[in-house]
């Protein structure tokens, strides 16, 4: 559960934005597929955008290409 009083559920967008930069994890070898896998799963289940964010915070922010 969040500990924000008042959670802001995620969108579809936003939910579609995490399991992208999953599969860049996934791809430069950061996640396995099981870890991918379970973290897709909780993507859906998130609750809250407090929720989504637990699922990257371990992961670098994607690079931009030039």
């Amino acid at each position: 559960m969040s500990s924000s009083p008042n959670p802001i559920r995620p969108s579809a967008v936003e939910r579609d934005n995490v399991i992208q930069l999953l599969a860049i994890a996934l791809s430069e070898g950061r996640l396995t597929v099981a870890e991918f896998e379970e973290r897709t799963e909780a993507t859906y289940a998130a609750r809250s955008e407090a929720d989504l964010g637990r699922l990257l915070i371990d992961l670098p922010a994607p690079q931009r290409r030039r």
